[in-house]
């Protein structure tokens, strides 16, 4: 009997932390992936948790047999099951609202569907304290007994950690992941029942796992989210991925949708966003610049490569190296996006860390991992530019797109006065009708006349692509003042969260419905 108890408190324990994993993957294809929606989800699955150890333990002292401990945790199992069935519809309002930037939908939403995790995240916690109490035959071996039972418990939580986000989430999806480990501990607790109390007490509850196995093949089919123009979408091990068609034309949009991280449109190559202002960085060196003399450039945030195309276009001569960490967004990049450049190599990794390791030095670096407002912390720091700047050749330049809102431009001032403490040279410019701005870092002393002399120089060749004389009139329209140097951020030091939060309150408060690119 004591063998089954420590393989529900091992399979309990893993579904815990599967439960939280997978629901911070539910939330986030719709809420986003801010520290402010972990700390939510995190704190609240506490807080039922809590909720589960207090009763678990009155329930165990009014109840101290084996068969009540396996039913809690089939009703357990079973209930997170119903999880993503109940969460669709809710979600899909979110996806909806989120779209329009309807606040009060979109906090119902997240409370009701964090509102669906009570019951089962309360039962298993319930599963520790009960254990403890039914193995526990001799009040001496009590510390032994619960040290035992809640090292169990947590070396089942150190599986649950890996198992939705790297194998489960990217092989069957967000929802059949919560069916596959509710239908893990349902499996578990059923024999576990027979087992210690006798099978004809599993019979009563044999149709919990047919409504869990009906559920994996019918409850669930058809798309996460109902978006106009959707042609594909994939849950991977990083990211909600969507793809959507508009006309001739195809957009990128990843986890809540706010933005478009790719274009493609086969006969066009301007779209009026960040990705086309990479092209202009090498013509703030020093006049006159061809688009001839550059020859490399590095993207560290590649995605679906709408900048590789667009370089390959305006540079005859450039190699490009595409630094992207999510798999699937270079296939779809590769299947949706025109991405199959014969100068383009790609490199699936972290963009510091492939940086870094990269034996190259390259003309431009283009730094696209940003995500407003949710920011890597690692790649906003005096030691990453350091890096950047070691990879750049003499007359190279790095380009970065920042978000920000209307009001608050203190992300550009911080990381621009950052920048400066490791490049002489930043410039600024805003894109027009967006959130976005973009600092151009040049490893030489340079001026923003600079700029300005080569495009004048190439507005009067005929050879020159469109889209590199629009970008560059662009860049020349936008200029902004470079801030005074100030706070820089560090790899000790690096309060992003601050920032972005209040950027993320902000803009939702402020019911403006532009998209952060």
């Amino acid at each position: 009997m004591r063998k089954w108890l420590y393989i529900a408190v091992f399979t309990s324990g893993l579904t815990g932390l599967a439960v939280e994993m997978a629901a911070s993957r539910l939330l986030g294809n719709y809420f986003g992936t801010s520290n402010l929606t972990w700390a939510a989800i995190i704190g609240l699955i506490l807080i039922y948790l809590t909720a589960g150890y207090y009763l678990g333990g009155h329930w165990a002292d009014r109840s101290p047999n084996f068969s009540t401990f396996f039913k809690i945790l089939a009703w357990g199992a079973f209930t997170i099951g119903l999880i993503p069935l109940a969460a669709q519809p809710v979600l899909r309002a979110a996806a909806k609202a989120f779209d329009q930037l309807q606040l009060g939908v979109l906090i119902g939403s997240f409370v009701v569907v964090m509102v669906l995790f009570v019951v089962p995240v309360t039962l298993l916690g319930t599963a520790s304290p009960f254990a403890i109490r039914l193995a526990l035959s001799d009040s001496r071996q009590a510390g032994s007994i619960s040290g035992r039972i809640y090292a169990v418990s947590t070396l089942g939580s150190f599986v649950g950690t890996f198992l939705p986000v790297l194998i489960l989430i990217p092989w069957i999806g967000t929802y059949r992941t919560f069916l596959a480990i509710g239908g893990l501990l349902l499996m578990v607790a059923l024999t576990g029942l027979g087992a210690t109390a006798g099978w004809k007490k599993v019979l009563p509850l044999l149709w919990m796992p047919l409504i869990i196995g009906l559920l994996a093949i019918f409850g669930v089919r058809g798309a996460i989210k109902n978006t106009t123009g959707m042609i594909y979408e994939k849950d991977s091990a990083y990211n909600y991925i969507q793809v959507l068609q508009v006309g001739e034309t195809r957009l990128l949009r990843l986890n809540d949708g706010q933005g478009v991280h790719s274009i493609y449109n086969p006969t066009e190559y301007f779209y009026n966003g960040p990705w086309e202002l990479v092209l202009v960085a090498p013509f703030f060196n020093t006049p006159p610049v061809t688009p001839a003399e550059v020859q490399s450039l590095a993207i560290v945030g590649l995605a679906a490569g709408t900048t590789a195309r667009q370089a390959s276009l305006v540079f005859p001569n450039i190699q490009i190296e595409g630094i992207e960490i999510d798999p699937d967004i270079v296939q779809a990049g590769y299947d949706y996006f025109g991405m199959d450049l014969p100068n383009l190599h790609v490199t699936v990794q972290d963009g510091r860390w492939a940086l870094k390791n990269n034996p190259n030095t390259f003309q431009i670096i283009s730094v696209d991992a940003y995500r407003p407002p949710y920011i890597p912390w690692h790649m906003t720091t005096q030691e990453f530019f350091q890096v950047v700047r070691d990879h750049l050749t003499d007359d190279g330049v790095m380009v970065i797109n920042v978000g920000r809102s209307p009001q608050d431009r203190r992300l550009v001032e911080i990381l621009s006065s950052t920048i400066l403490t490791v490049f002489p040279s930043v410039h600024i410019m805003d894109l027009p009708d967006s959130f976005n701005s973009i600092l151009f870092a040049t490893l030489q002393p340079t001026d923003s006349q600079n700029l300005i002399a080569n495009y004048a120089a190439l507005s009067q060749q005929a050879d020159i692509p469109p889209v590199l004389l629009r970008a560059m009139a662009s860049a020349v329209a936008n200029l902004q003042p470079t801030p005074a140097p100030g706070y820089a951020f560090t790899d000790d030091q690096a309060p992003i969260e601050w920032i972005t939060n209040d950027m993320i309150l902000d803009f939702f408060l402020a019911g403006n419905a532009e998209t952060l690119q």
